[in-house]
């Protein structure tokens, strides 16, 4: 899936790169906005995602990803102006929705509760960050605005001059958070590993069977 922001960009700039896409037979996309430089000197032609989407979906075959955000994007005045501007996106032809990091498990499915109330019917898939250090953390929370429960900062705490424990701790959190939600029958984990392929297969074999189980109840 090839992730392509808009913000700077013109129409000419997002013509040439789906045209590159479609070059290179690239059949998905994660339309995002991107962040807003820190001069806030736009010059590009859009300012949402919508925007991006619906450029996208006209006379394309592109399967399209939105993002969004159980907690409200940090720059919205609230959750509930959030799900509106989500609710563009999926009107503007998102197919499938990628969620911000979360730590609070009950936070995402009050999320799913409240997108579902307002029509918002599109397969999400549940963003799990597996945090192995405490600055990292720090610098997460400041940039997404992530809520961090008390069994979470008591890991936090305990480990964090303990670099394999938080580690272990850290995988061992995420793993919890990912077999709580499948449970429940989310649609899905997006895992933000930060390129750490160490973390990627440790949760991967901690949860196999568990996917494995799931997929073939599908199969029946």
């Amino acid at each position: 899936m090839a992730h392509l922001t808009c913000i700077n960009s013109t129409k000419d700039d997002i013509d040439l790169i789906i045209k590159e896409l479609k070059e290179n037979n690239i059949e998905n996309i994660l339309a995002l906005r991107g962040d807003i430089p820190k001069d806030k000197n736009i010059i590009g032609e859009y300012n949402y995602a919508f925007e991006l989407i619906e450029k996208i979906k006209a006379n394309n075959n592109f399967g399209v990803s939105g993002a969004c955000y159980p907690e409200g994007h940090i720059e919205c005045e609230s959750l509930k102006q959030d799900i509106r501007e989500l609710k563009r996106k999926v009107d503007a032809g998102a197919e499938h929705l990628i969620s911000q990091l979360f730590f609070d498990n009950n936070i995402f499915y009050e999320f799913l509760s409240k997108t579902q109330q307002k029509n918002i019917n599109v397969p999400i898939q549940a963003g799990i960050m597996p945090v192995v250090n405490k600055k990292q953390i720090e610098r997460i929370v400041k940039i997404s605005g992530a809520t961090l429960p008390k069994k979470f900062i008591k890991i936090l705490d305990k480990y964090e001059y303990d670099k394999k424990a938080m580690e272990d701790a850290g995988i061992a959190y995420a793993v919890e958070q990912i077999v709580d939600l499948v449970s429940s029958g989310v649609k899905g984990i997006h895992l933000y590993t930060m390129n750490n392929p160490y973390i990627a297969r440790k949760i991967t074999e901690s949860t196999k069977s568990i996917f494995n189980s799931i997929n073939k109840d599908i199969a029946v």
